[in-house]
């Protein structure tokens, strides 16, 4: 089985989302180098990996429970 490539204006039209919102707020927060998209032959062309993407848009957003605390961590309850 091959996987399907797509550019980031071709991921854009097929999740909804503007190609500057993934390049600029998705990319390396959500979406991964090596997991989610690749850069073949080491340039600077970026090709998405569809099946990730797909698997991983499904799975409900972590969310922390606890109450924030001023160096960064969280409390617990």
């Amino acid at each position: 089985m091959t996987d399907e490539y797509l550019t980031t204006d071709e991921l854009a039209a097929r999740i909804k989302y503007d190609a500057r919102t993934i390049r600029e707020r998705l990319k390396d927060s959500v979406l991964l180098e090596g997991v989610h998209y690749i850069r073949p032959f080491g340039g600077r062309k970026i090709l998405y990996i569809w099946a990730q993407i797909a698997r991983d848009m499904g799975k409900p957003s972590q969310t922390t429970v606890g109450i924030p605390m001023a160096n960064g961590g969280v409390l617990h309850g």
